[in-house]
C-alpha cells in the first residue's frame, strides 16, 4: 500500500515590517522660547529616585544661568517643534593659566527620542563650540553608577576618571535648625 501523498506545504509568508522614517533633529543654540520644555525634559529625565544628585541641582535658577551667561554652549536638538535633547555647557577660565575648559554640565535626551544619535550629534556641537571658543579640556561628570552615561562618555573620547564623593546631612536633625525652628513657633 502505497502512503498517502501530502500537499507541499506553502511557505510561509514572510511579514517586512514597515519602516517608518523618523522627522529630522535640528540642532542649535537654545532659545528663551526653549526653556520651559526643557526645564520640563529635565524634571522628568534627573529623578530624586533615579539620579539624587542630579535632582538636588536641576532646577530653574541652573537653566536661566547657564542660558544667560553661556548661550553658545546651551543646545537644544528639535524635531517637529518639539524640544528632543540638550546640552547644557559653560567656559571656565582658571585665573593665571593658559588652560580653559569647556563643561558639560547637562546632558538629556527624551526617551520616546532614544537610540537616534541626538547625544552624540549634540555632544560634537559643543564639542566644537567648547574648541571655537579655545578650550583645551572637556569636562563631564556623571554618577558612578550611571554605566549607560559612562559607556556613552567613554565612546565619546572621555576618559581620566576620578571618583568623588558628595556627602550630605539632613540639617533638620542639627540642634541649631530644632532651635530656630522653636523659636519661630514661639
Amino acid at each position: 500500500m502505497s502512503e498517502p501523498t501530502k500537499a507541499p506545504a506553502k511557505p510561509k509568508a514572510v511579514r517586512k515590517r514597515k519602516r517608518t522614517s523618523n522627522p529630522p533633529i535640528n540642532i542649535r543654540e537654545m532659545e528663551l522660547r526653549d526653556i520651559p520644555a526643557v526645564f520640563a525634559l529635565g524634571q522628568r529625565l534627573f529623578t530624586a529616585e533615579k539620579w539624587p544628585t542630579l535632582y538636588r541641582s536641576w532646577d530653574e535658577h541652573e537653566l536661566l544661568q547657564l542660558f544667560g551667561t553661556d548661550e553658545e554652549t546651551c543646545l537644544v536638538a528639535e524635531s517637529e517643534g518639539l524640544v528632543a535633547g540638550f546640552a547644557l555647557g559653560r567656559m571656565m577660565d582658571k585665573p593665571r593659566s593658559a588652560w580653559r575648559y569647556g563643561w558639560l554640565l547637562w546632558l538629556g535626551v527624551d526617551p520616546t527620542f532614544k537610540r537616534r544619535g541626538i547625544a552624540s550629534r549634540l555632544i560634537k556641537q559643543i564639542t566644537e563650540r567648547f574648541i571655537d571658543r579655545e578650550a583645551r579640556i572637556m569636562l563631564v561628570d556623571t554618577d558612578e553608577d550611571n554605566e549607560e552615561a559612562l559607556a556613552f562618555f567613554r565612546r565619546h573620547g572621555f576618559g581620566q576618571e576620578l571618583r568623588h564623593v558628595y556627602l550630605s546631612e539632613n540639617l533638620e536633625d542639627h540642634p541649631y535648625y530644632r532651635e530656630k525652628k522653636a523659636e519661630a513657633k514661639g
